[in-house]
């Protein structure tokens, strides 16, 4: 992958960032390039070696192939969850941690449906929150919306059964 200062790319642990400049460190009488990130809904600032771009898992916005397939995961329907509030939770973090899009999204799609049914704890209340976050900036960078209507789209896709706001959104995207 091509790396130019002001692309945007997805981290996969921070989510979608902005390259704010490609520089050099010297290490160990070594030259490496390195990538500053400036994390969307943050103020995290990160740099990462061009070298490991690929094996830490930095990509680009999805597309509206892969928007198709978040879409898909967020309409699944909900796996049978542990009722034990610790193993679930522990169960969401490891989801988490792996840095998928469509992992994450997710754990977003079944803490949501969780908290209209029956709520959540104020931990995984917490843990919707940060994940929700990645999710919502990669639709709004994909689709080019903003903030509210790709709230709105996240929730229709996870609550209703056939939202036609997201057929519309993706006919438009593609």
């Amino acid at each position: 992958m091509q790396f130019s200062t002001g692309q945007i790319v997805v981290h996969p642990h921070h989510g979608p960032a902005t390259i704010l400049e490609i520089f050099d460190r010297t290490i160990r009488n070594t030259e490496v390039s390195y990538l500053r990130l400036a994390v969307h809904r943050s103020d995290l600032t990160i740099d990462v070696p061009v070298g490991k771009a690929d094996e830490l898992g930095l990509r680009e916005i999805c597309h509206t192939t892969e928007l198709k397939e978040l879409f898909d995961v967020l309409h699944a329907p909900t796996p049978v969850e542990d009722n034990g509030w610790s193993r679930r939770f522990k169960d969401h973090q490891d989801k988490l941690r792996l840095g998928d899009l469509l992992v994450t999204a997710g754990v977003v799609r079944d803490l949501t449906r969780r908290e209209h049914r029956c709520g959540l704890s104020l931990g995984e209340k917490k843990m919707l929150r940060s994940a929700r976050g990645p999710v919502l900036t990669e639709l709004c960078l994909a689709l080019s919306i903003p903030d509210d209507q790709a709230e709105t789209l996240l929730d229709s896709a996870i609550l209703e059964p056939a939202p036609a706001l997201e057929q519309q959104v993706l006919a438009e995207a593609g």
